[in-house]
């Protein structure tokens, strides 16, 4: 028996997605309570174990990522809304970002914002007293 095209496809589309708030990833912020970061994903492919695959994330109006690590590509799209990264880099809508491994940033939206994020190797949450790149 041949498997259909359709057991394998998943489908998503970012007006209708459904968010949850719990990060795919398992990098909650250290400073916010659960729940309480401003940020809101949907899982599409994203694996915990592997570090790979890719979730759609929605980020409140003032919210921020935790400081974070790259342990292999980060690379998303801008699908509204606008993020700025700690050097000051402003993403808008229709950017597409390609972050290398070992790359360490904390991002944050003043207006809200929409991303589609691909991973390929995870992350690794840094310590308080780790620099970010500049």
């Amino acid at each position: 028996m041949v498997e259909r095209l359709s057991s394998f496809r998943t489908v998503v589309n970012v007006a209708n997605a459904t968010f949850g708030a719990a990060p795919p990833h398992g990098m909650a912020s250290k400073t916010a309570a659960p729940g309480a970061s401003g940020r809101a994903y949907c899982n599409i492919s994203y694996d915990p174990q592997s570090g790979h695959g890719c979730y759609l994330l929605r980020m409140a109006p003032g919210a921020s990522s935790a400081p974070h690590e790259h342990v292999g590509y980060e690379e998303f799209l801008m699908l509204d809304g606008e993020l700025t990264d700690n050097d000051g880099t402003v993403y808008r809508r229709g950017d597409f970002v390609s972050l290398k491994p070992g790359s360490k940033h904390v991002s944050h939206t003043e207006s809200g914002c929409t991303l589609a994020v691909f991973i390929r190797g995870g992350f690794r949450s840094l310590e308080e007293d780790e620099a970010l790149h500049e």
